[in-house]
C-alpha cells in the first residue's frame, strides 16, 4: 500500500503524531545499545606481540599491560598508549633511503646541515651514519621525552660531532670505524640515560667519512702525495734494514775474529815463554843432555823437509840413495 497524501492539515498532524509516538518507543533502546557499544569500544582493547600497553588514569601512570585482550575503565577515564618494545628503530644521518632492497634507492637531497662536521685540526668532513635503537622503558619514554625521535636525532648528531672533533682529518678518515662507533654509542647512551628517555642504543653504523665534494679532488691529491711520501720512506727504511744490519754483523764478526786472534797470540806467547823457561831450567841442571836433546829435536823437524838425498860416486854405476827421509826414513 502506497503513501497517501492527507487531504487536510488536521489529518497530516495526526499521522505525524503517530510516527513520533512510534519513534519514542524505540529511542530508549537505541540509546541503551549506543551506550553499550561505546562502553565496549572504550573499555576493551588488545595489545599485539612485541608491544606493551601503558595505562594512564586522568593523565597519571597506572600500569603496564602485556600482549593480549585487556580491559580498562571506559569513557576515556583510562587512556591507552601502545609502545613497541621489541622493534629496532633506525635513524639515518647524512642520507635517506627511499626504497630498500637489491637496488636500494637513496634521496638525492643534500643533508649537509647534519653531515658536515669539524675535526680537531679545523678541517671539514662529510660524515654519514645510522643509529639503531630500541625502547627499554616505555614509561620513561612517554612521560620524560616529548619527542623521542627528535631527541635521539639531536643527541646522536651531538655525540658524533664530539667524537669527530677529537680526531684530525687524517685520523678520522683512516681510523677504524668500530672505534668511532663504540665511542659515539657510549656518549649517546650516557646522554639518553641522563634524560631518562627509556631508549636503548643497539648499535651505531658509521657509513662514510669523506671530505666535502667541493674539495674532494684537492684532498685526493694531498692523500696521493702523502702515500707517495710514505712509500719512499718505507723503501728507504727497507734499504737501511738490509745494509746496516749486514754491516753491523760484518763489523761484529771482524771484532770477534781480532779478539780471538789476539787471545791466540797471547796464549801462544805465554806458552812459548813457559817452554823457554822450562828448557832453560833443564839446561842449567843438565847442559850436555839438554843440548843433545835440542839438537835432535831440531833435526827431527828439519830433516823431513829436506826430501831425498843422493850421493854420487865417480866410479859407481848406479845412483845410491843415502837416506830416504821423506818416507819415514828419518831419525827416530
Amino acid at each position: 500500500m502506497g503513501f497517501k497524501i492527507p487531504d487536510t492539515p488536521e489529518e497530516l498532524f495526526r499521522q505525524g503524531g503517530r510516527h513520533i509516538t512510534n519513534a519514542n518507543k524505540w529511542l530508549p533502546m537505541i540509546i541503551v545499545f549506543f551506550l553499550i557499544g561505546f562502553f565496549a569500544l572504550t573499555s576493551f582493547y588488545s595489545v599485539d606481540q612485541g608491544e606493551v600497553g601503558v595505562i594512564r588514569r586522568f593523565g597519571k601512570y597506572l600500569k603496564t599491560t602485556q600482549p593480549g585482550l585487556q580491559w580498562k575503565l571506559p569513557f576515556n577515564i583510562d587512556r591507552l598508549d601502545k609502545v613497541r618494545i621489541e622493534r629496532v628503530f633506525k635513524e639515518e644521518f647524512g642520507f635517506r633511503t627511499l626504497k630498500a632492497g637489491v637496488n636500494t634507492q637513496y634521496s638525492s637531497k643534500s643533508y649537509d646541515e647534519e653531515a658536515l662536521m669539524l675535526t680537531g685540526d679545523l678541517n671539514v668532513l662529510d660524515v654519514s651514519w645510522i643509529v639503531h635503537f630500541k625502547i627499554k622503558d616505555p614509561v620513561h619514554l612517554l612521560f620524560n621525552v616529548r619527542s623521542p625521535q627528535e631527541t635521539v636525532r639531536d643527541l646522536s648528531e651531538s655525540a658524533m660531532r664530539q667524537v669527530i672533533g677529537d680526531y684530525s682529518v687524517n685520523e678520522a678518515i683512516t681510523t677504524r670505524k668500530n672505534e668511532i662507533n663504540q665511542a659515539v654509542k657510549k656518549i649517546l647512551q650516557a646522554s639518553l640515560d641522563n634524560y631518562k628517555s627509556g631508549v636503548q642504543i643497539d648499535k651505531i653504523e658509521l657509513q662514510e667519512v669523506l671530505p666535502p665534494s667541493v674539495v674532494k679532488a684537492s684532498f685526493n691529491e694531498v692523500n696521493e702525495a702523502e702515500q707517495e711520501r710514505e712509500k719512499v720512506i718505507n723503501q728507504s727504511w727497507e734499504a737501511y734494514n738490509k745494509v746496516i744490519p749486514k754491516a753491523r754483523g760484518q763489523a761484529e764478526k771482524t771484532i770477534r775474529e781480532a779478539e780471538g786472534y789476539a787471545l791466540a797470540r797471547v796464549a801462544k806467547a805465554k806458552g812459548d815463554a813457559t817452554k823457554f823457561l822450562d828448557t832453560w831450567n833443564a839446561y842449567k841442571d843438565a847442559k850436555e843432555v839438554t843440548r843433545r836433546r835440542l839438537y835432535l829435536e831440531t833435526f827431527k823437524e828439519i830433516i823431513p823437509k829436506a826430501g831425498k838425498i843422493f850421493i854420487f860416486e865417480p866410479e859407481a854405476n848406479n845412483v845410491l840413495p843415502l837416506l830416504n827421509l821423506s818416507e819415514g826414513g828419518g831419525l827416530k
